[in-house]
């Protein structure tokens, strides 16, 4: 859950973590899928990956800044699933 009324926050982010996390960095020994194997490990790890939304009249509960958006942290693009969890 970030910013969702200026799109440069997911373009900051974006390159917040390129920074952090470079790709092709030598000291990884994980390569096995590629460049952004073991990168896109570590921003995970960073990254949440579970959330908890109140929801009220059936709406998400959001502040009026805020959205959910998935970041993806592979170069190309992945098929992903988002599970919805309901407890009353």
């Amino acid at each position: 859950m970030q910013e969702n009324a200026d799109p440069d926050v997911v373009l900051d982010m974006a390159d917040f973590f390129e920074r952090l996390v470079p790709e092709d960095d030598p000291r990884y020994r994980h390569t096995l899928e590629g460049p952004d194997d073991m990168p896109s490990h570590i921003r995970s790890a960073l990254t949440q990956t579970s959330l908890s939304i109140p929801v009220i009249g059936r709406r998400m509960a959001l502040g009026t800044w805020q959205g959910i958006y998935v970041f993806e942290h592979r170069s190309e693009a992945q098929r992903r699933s988002v599970v919805l969890h309901l407890m009353a």
